[in-house]
């Protein structure tokens, strides 16, 4: 779901790989919309690489909307994600793109075992922690600070 520079790619490579009945593609939708395939998904995928400081150093939505749909992750070992990631032990994260290295990922996140139900279960907490209700408190302290000078 949404775009990006290999966005109009990806039906080739659905065809090429015979994935037409293992993967849908949409583009960019509403947020609720979004988040009801979000919900309804096993692993949330952030694979951004390390091409630059903004890449190094970004949280990407997606990896909030993943915590906030319960649902674990598998993340590109980028310095904040990763951070996310471990610290609240809601997934995987993964330093070498190749496809078999994803791939040997995704088979260790499969839904049933033990490792998954207990990330799964550990969103819970990250959803209560990083959340827009307790950045919002820090965010009226930062403006009530400024306006006391």
């Amino acid at each position: 779901i949404g775009s990006g520079d290999l966005f109009a790619s990806l039906p080739e490579l659905v065809v090429k790989f015979n994935l037409e009945n293992k993967v849908i593609i949409k583009g960019r939708m509403p947020y609720a919309e979004m988040m009801q395939y979000t919900m309804n998904s096993d692993v949330g995928l952030s694979l951004d690489k390390d091409t630059n400081v903004n890449y190094r150093f970004s949280l990407p939505n997606k990896l909030f909307d993943y915590i906030q749909a319960g649902i674990p992750v598998l993340g590109s070992h980028l310095t904040e994600v990763a951070r996310i990631i471990l610290d609240n032990q809601i997934g995987l994260t993964f330093d070498d793109h190749k496809p078999a290295v994803i791939a040997e990922c995704m088979n260790r996140m499969k839904p049933g075992t033990d490792a998954y139900r207990q990330w799964k279960a550990n969103t819970v907490a990250a959803a209560n922690e990083l959340c827009w209700e307790n950045e919002q408190k820090k965010l009226i302290q930062i403006y009530k600070k400024a306006l006391d000078k």
